[in-house]
């Protein structure tokens, strides 16, 4: 299978949208609403999933979080429920159910979305409310919500954009008018410009974002990366799954070496903390396989040697 014709791993694609708004939440937010103001914000996902763990499954690209919104003139917390679909398809009944078990869990009102980024021109809308209940006087009641078609934009008015969110939605919109060269490399120069105020976790997103969605050769890609400077990622890449593994390696260390009383337990439950970390991000497309090897083998070695 060529790289042209290389299919996307749905579940890295889903990974990837989910990361991009967790992300860069305000620019999210200030890309798709610049009318509505917001304030703090906190994720309630995992809070969710271990609540109704049945549904956990068809929650993988879904978000949930607790957000401050300008409501009547006053900042008021609500829920917000994105839901993610890589496919054209009616989803009003199961956005519905689950702003039902969002308010269930949060009791606080619910403002529900759906963002669509399959790669079809859209002839007709889909739809964005549910009959869900009915009385004599008002008729039916409907609960709406809020539909975004990323390929409904123009990949050459978002490249144009101060915001790093949509210079890297610029690589899913209606590119048909773009050079997909000069995205990326528009992508990479507003990064490297912006490094020094963006997380770890943000430059590793912009650099397997472009890895996902070019329409250009790995070869030029690397090429670019170095000729913008960009090539520090892969250092990035490094310590931020040591950082990350480290912090909650520790944690689980700590709990384990205290069950058992004794240093060695400390620094194994350490070592599995790094490598379930690891893992994760292999699975959802942040880590190559060769990445993963290169990185888990020497935490394995270790393990071996404490057990021996």
């Amino acid at each position: 299978m060529t790289e042209k014709t290389k299919m996307i791993n749905p579940k890295s694609h889903d990974s990837m949208f989910k990361w991009l708004i967790a992300a860069f939440t305000k620019e999210f937010f200030q890309h798709y609403f610049p009318e509505i103001k917001i304030g703090e914000y906190t994720f309630f996902d995992k809070e969710f999933i271990r609540k109704y763990d049945a549904l956990k499954e068809s929650l993988k690209g879904d978000l949930f979080l607790m957000m401050e919104v300008c409501i009547d003139g006053e900042l008021r917390e609500i829920v917000i429920q994105i839901e993610h679909k890589s496919e054209r398809k009616d989803v009003a009944e199961r956005v519905f159910e689950y702003s039902c078990y969002a308010w269930l869990l949060k009791k606080k009102p619910v403002w529900s979305m759906v963002i669509y980024t399959d790669d079809a021109i859209w002839r007709k809308p889909v739809p964005s409310r549910f009959w869900f209940a009915y009385n004599r006087i008002k008729g039916k009641q409907f609960c709406h919500f809020d539909v975004i078609k990323i390929k409904e934009e123009k990949s050459g008015n978002l490249i144009r954009k101060h915001s790093l969110l949509c210079k890297l939605l610029a690589l899913k919109a209606d590119d048909r008018e773009a050079d997909p060269e000069k995205l990326i490399i528009a992508i990479y120069e507003a990064a490297a410009a912006m490094k020094d105020e963006l997380t770890d976790e943000q430059l590793l997103l912009v650099d397997r974002w472009v890895s996902l969605y070019k329409k250009i050769p790995t070869r030029r890609i690397d090429e670019i990366r170095k000729e913008i400077k960009m090539d520090f990622v892969e250092t990035t890449i490094t310590e931020h799954v040591f950082n990350q593994g480290k912090i909650e390696g520790e944690t689980k260390g700590k709990a384990e070496g205290k069950a058992e009383g004794k240093a060695e337990g400390k620094v194994e439950g350490k070592v599995e903390g790094q490598l379930e970390l690891l893992q994760k991000l292999y699975q959802e497309g942040i880590l190559t396989a060769k990445q993963l090897k290169s990185k888990t083998e020497p935490l394995h070695h270790k393990i071996r040697q404490l057990t021996a």
